[in-house]
């Protein structure tokens, strides 16, 4: 059995849930988050078996596909994916400090994915849309040319969808702005 994480991104909250709805009907699937982001859109994330969350994203796209901004499957994610979600990755220290800021919120998890496996990199935080207006950013470290890296693939990535924003890498980010950040 292969671990997966899908997610959809709706642009109202009542397709959002209904899809959401349909995906845990469809297949035997975790949700791992579900609510209304920014501006008013939803989001779903779910874990599970490859094919039964490749089914139950199929099936949520096409519950209401007028109404479905962005969408996903990603086999085998990188484990440090889920700590990142939920703000609890723990970072010892940052060499250098890399963002990238999305226009969406499916992108920036698959830009995150990207980035942990193109170079030994820890993700530190994945901010999905809440408090943004439905954009979202990541923060990852490493060493200088890990990051650089890492964030030009991930910057790639998100380009290829047009929902690349903005990003920098700073090489060795002052004190005070790690404390604010952590």
């Amino acid at each position: 059995m292969s671990k997966a994480i899908g997610m959809i991104e709706f642009k109202t909250t009542a397709a959002g849930i209904t899809a959401a709805d349909a995906m845990v009907k469809t297949s035997d699937v975790e949700i791992v988050e579900a609510q209304t982001v920014c501006p008013g859109k939803y989001i779903a994330i779910i874990s599970g078996d490859l094919s039964a969350v490749k089914a139950a994203v199929e099936t949520a796209v096409n519950t209401y596909p007028e109404k479905c901004i962005d969408s996903f499957v990603l086999g085998n994610p990188h484990e440090s994916i889920f700590p990142a979600i939920y703000g609890a990755s723990s970072v010892e220290e940052i060499s250098a400090l890399g963002i990238l800021e999305t226009y969406d919120a499916a992108s920036i998890i698959e830009a995150a994915d990207q980035a942990a496996k193109t170079a030994i990199v820890q993700l530190i935080e994945l901010r999905i849309a809440k408090g943004m207006c439905g954009k979202s950013y990541m923060l990852i470290t490493g060493e200088v040319s890990a990051v650089e890296a890492s964030i030009e693939r991930a910057k790639e990535l998100v380009a290829e969808k047009g929902m690349y924003l903005d990003s920098s890498v700073i090489a060795h980010p002052d004190s005070r702005m790690i404390d604010s950040l952590l």
